[in-house]
């Protein structure tokens, strides 16, 4: 089972793609859709972002060719134009995701952090290590990929064909919460995760009229 998750915004939208193969992960991709300019500042107007969004994900997905597409369920915003904007993406990744006939899941916060890190209260920092610690990838030049990848991990644990309660998996993660982590690989090698690729940075041009 090839999984993609998307971590879907406005101005940055990140993916990270994962295989399921017996029960080994295997990382495939990652990276990042850029639909405002270097600086973050969004000078495009939202309605060319989110084609821009769509026209992005839709060649990852050609590319790639996923079977399953993870997403968050709920966004949290600072205000409710920022969540409507959000909300805008996230429809348009899905939308997306329908178009190329992807299975839609959804996970909330809470279940991504518990699958990752092992409990739902985890840090933004605490997920990004993990992942790291996961894929044995560095190279992530945004917060958006490292989070589209967990929404990827978080839906290979969720289908529990990968692990059961009591396996290796659940007892290297309540080492990590102890802060028993071994050598950098031990966690890697318990989840049968086996890292391979680069990451990949995509900058989205503007479409000329």
């Amino acid at each position: 089972m090839r999984i993609l998750g998307v971590d879907p915004g406005s101005r940055l939208t990140g993916y990270g793609c994962v295989d399921w193969v017996g029960n080994r992960l295997v990382h495939v991709a990652h990276g990042t859709l850029r639909l405002a300019n270097t600086s973050g500042k969004a000078t495009v107007p939202l309605e060319e972002r989110l084609l821009l969004l769509h026209q992005g994900l839709s060649q990852v997905i050609q590319e790639l060719r996923p079977e399953v597409l993870a997403i968050e369920r709920v966004f949290f915003a600072k205000n409710a134009v920022s969540a409507l904007k959000l909300g805008q993406a996230r429809g348009a990744a899905i939308l997306t995701g329908m178009i190329h006939s992807v299975k839609i899941v959804e996970y909330s916060a809470t279940e991504v952090k518990l699958a990752v890190v092992g409990h739902g209260q985890a840090g933004k920092e605490q997920v990004a290590k993990m992942v790291t610690l996961l894929t044995g990838c560095k190279d992530f030049e945004t917060a958006d990929a490292s989070d589209g990848l967990a929404l990827a991990i978080c839906h290979a644990h969720s289908t529990r064909a990968l692990v059961s309660s009591g396996s290796d998996y659940a007892r290297a993660l309540q080492g990590i919460s102890r802060g028993k982590r071994g050598r950098s690989g031990s966690l890697a090698e318990a989840l049968g995760f086996s890292p391979s690729g680069k990451g990949i940075n995509r900058g989205i041009p503007r479409s000329s009229k």
